[in-house]
């Protein structure tokens, strides 16, 4: 099992979560954090880490969240890890809770 980041994080992309990972598992896009499904060791430690709540056990995706975990699974192949917080984009708090957020996204 693995965790995943949904649209939750897009444009929000709060780093909470890269300083508590154990395996660095983490890829960071323009306005996005992914997790690498092959390196992710469900620790759980990033879940409660998120201000955003985007990040979700693979057993608790609805239906519509379930294609982010094959989302999470491309896009860590193609972004570097990170594993330092940084300061979310200056606009994160107006974006944070806006629900449908995929068509957002930049690769």
């Amino acid at each position: 099992m693995t965790f995943v980041v949904t649209d939750n994080c897009i444009k929000c992309k709060y780093t909470d979560c890269v300083e508590v990972c154990p395996v660095d598992c983490f890829h960071e896009g323009p306005n996005m954090l992914v997790i690498d499904p092959d390196e992710c060791i469900d620790c759980t430690l990033c879940e409660p880490e998120c201000p955003a709540e985007a990040i979700k056990s693979e057993d608790d995706l609805t239906d519509s969240e379930q294609q982010f975990l094959a989302l999470n699974s491309e896009l860590a192949k193609e972004w570097p890890v990170i594993n330092e917080m940084k300061d979310p984009p200056p606009d994160a708090e107006e974006w944070k809770g806006v629900a449908d957020k995929l068509q957002h996204l930049e690769r």
